[in-house]
């Protein structure tokens, strides 16, 4: 059905926070263009997997990658839908962000896996923006904001090298070859390139001096913006795709390894730096889809419920499976308002409003909801498919897919480790004023008369003078005790924070029964593991070495 109607949090929040009638009434529309007529391609996208057709008739290599119709209606409907657009022409102000967020939200289980993407065209805007829309960038930047289809580009995002991983510092041996006209050429070997169909990239290279050498490290790291084209006989230029990657899920995307034998660019790089921008809108991307997939499977299995009869009576009265349930829509609930949280902070540093304190929460909160919402969502999906039963693991229902897609959402953009780290790298930077802002912020909007709510207040703020306490005992030993630690803290700073805004939402005038009750089962869990593995000694020097050994067991061979 709709999935705007069906969704009471999505439309509470939004009555609260953006009460005009015009997002309302789009968004209820697009809910019903996604429900009849997107889902269906959605569904074609993955049937019909792109195609790599590397030669014409003519023994000519033409690299051609083949979508499926399906897909190239999902660009044309993005730009008409404003997907990309609404961010940069912000008819909200500060909360046109969570409007565009909104859209894609409900979107994002229906598109085939075209929010990838379109997350990529996203940050890539947010780059060209940063860095001053002028030539020659200047086509390129109005191509990927347009609402108009004919004249709407995607880009790609071409980081990872054979060496793989998030360590892009030491990976990229791509190089930038100087021209005798100022432009340069690409010479490299790209493993993993999103959206390989893309219109046009960014890339990393690291850019030659006229004897050869290049800078080691991230200091010799540039980010390139290069249009993809063809020459007159149908041949991509300095390109050559030399085969489409056989994924888990997301198969519907086209994704490859690519040799760049002199691909022209116009202008220098950009330091490494520019990626930071990119990065902050790619993480939130990724969380809305997360969040969007827990939401999408538990409708699913919700209107299952009322349907199934087993055991002589339908789901829904069977008490320990909508308990089941309740607990996922509760993990569903506080990833929603976590993301959300997180699109407000970021369209406040847009409409040029944020306070410092909000953008030290914007950077903390930017990789921690990532990867959190990244493992809720391979969870929630999971026990959702199990609500199905067998039909959960048969194929043509199209419930499989929703899991396999899923996994990709803890992997890319960082995984959890990289993320954690990279959660101690924005604490150490802002010397601890991600923090003070984290605590300041969790304090506000915990803070609740109702009486109901005394329980989850009571463990939020717990929980909050755990972690003050854990801070500060921290901050005095090796590094590599924080080191150990930042999961666990990563996840400690998601579910105290979560909590703080489940408890600000129920308190709203008006909020529901169920807005409560949400609140209360989510501060019934451990809101501070980190505290909790700490009290265990699970972050003590002989834990390394116990882990390793662990690991590492292996018989002993005895003949």
């Amino acid at each position: 059905k709709n999935p705007f109607l069906e969704d009471a949090l999505l439309r509470g929040y939004l009555r609260r926070h953006l009460p005009q009638e015009v997002t309302r009434s789009d968004l209820c529309a697009f809910g019903e263009r996604v429900a009849n007529e997107v889902d269906r391609w959605g569904r074609e996208c993955e049937l019909t997997p792109p195609q790599l057709i590397h030669f014409d008739p003519w023994g000519n290599r033409v690299d051609h990658i083949v979508t499926s119709p399906a897909w190239k209606r999902m660009k044309d409907l993005s730009a008409q839908e404003g997907l990309v657009a609404i961010g940069y022409e912000r008819p909200f102000g500060e909360w046109s962000r969570v409007y565009q967020m909104s859209k894609l939200y409900i979107f994002s289980p229906s598109s085939g896996l075209f929010t990838c993407p379109l997350a990529m065209t996203d940050g890539a805007a947010k780059v060209l923006q940063s860095i001053g829309v002028s030539w020659p960038v200047d086509e390129a930047y109005s191509r990927l904001t347009t609402r108009r289809p004919e004249w709407f580009w995607t880009s790609g995002q071409w980081m990872t090298e054979r060496q793989g991983g998030s360590d892009v510092a030491s990976g990229t041996e791509t190089v930038a070859v100087p021209q005798s006209d100022g432009s340069y050429k690409l010479h490299g070997f790209k493993w993993f390139t999103s959206a390989t169909d893309a219109d046009m990239t960014l890339t990393l290279a690291r850019v030659q001096d006229r004897t050869g050498a290049t800078t080691p490290g991230s200091r010799g790291l540039s980010l390139f913006y290069a249009e993809v084209s063809r020459d007159e006989g149908g041949r991509l230029r300095g390109i050559e795709v030399q085969r489409l990657k056989d994924k888990l899920g997301t198969r519907q995307m086209p994704t490859a390894e690519l040799l760049l034998d002199g691909l022209p660019l116009s202008d220098e790089g950009r330091g490494v730096a520019s990626i930071a921008n990119m990065l902050t809108i790619t993480r939130i991307h990724n969380s809305i889809s997360a969040a969007a997939a827990m939401r999408r499977v538990v409708q699913l299995a919700r209107d299952y419920a009322s349907r199934r009869t087993a055991f002589g009576k339908l789901l829904k009265d069977h008490p320990l499976h909508m308990q089941t349930l309740a607990r996922m829509e509760v993990q569903t609930r506080g990833a929603f308002l976590l993301v959300m949280d997180v699109c407000r902070l970021l369209g406040r540093e847009e409409s040029g409003m944020a306070t410092q304190f909000d953008r030290y929460l914007l950077r903390l909160l930017t990789p921690v909801v990532k990867l959190y919402t990244g493992k809720q969502a391979v969870a929630v999906v999971s026990e959702g498919l199990e609500s199905f039963g067998g039909q959960g693991y048969i194929e043509d229902t199209g419930l499989p897919g929703l899991l396999r897609d899923a996994q990709v959402l803890s992997i890319w953009e960082g995984t959890t480790n990289v993320l954690s780290l990279d959660v101690l790298r924005c604490v150490a930077r802002s010397s601890g004023m991600v923090l003070h802002a984290f605590f300041t912020h969790a304090k506000v909007r915990s803070a609740s008369s109702v009486s109901s709510l005394g329980p989850a207040v009571t463990a939020v703020d717990r929980a909050l003078s755990e972690l003050e306490t854990f801070v500060q005992v921290a901050a005095k030993r090796e590094a590599s005790y924080l080191e150990l630690a930042a999961r666990d803290l990563a996840y400690s700073l998601a579910c105290i924070y979560t909590g703080a805004l489940l408890i600000d939402h129920a308190c709203w005038k008006g909020a529901s029964q169920s807005d409560a009750y949400a609140a209360l089962r989510w501060c019934e869990q451990d809101l501070c593991p980190v505290v909790s593995k700490q009290a265990r000694g699970c972050y003590d020097p002989s834990a390394p070495p116990l882990d390793s050994a662990l690991v590492c067991d292996r018989p002993q061979m005895n003949y």
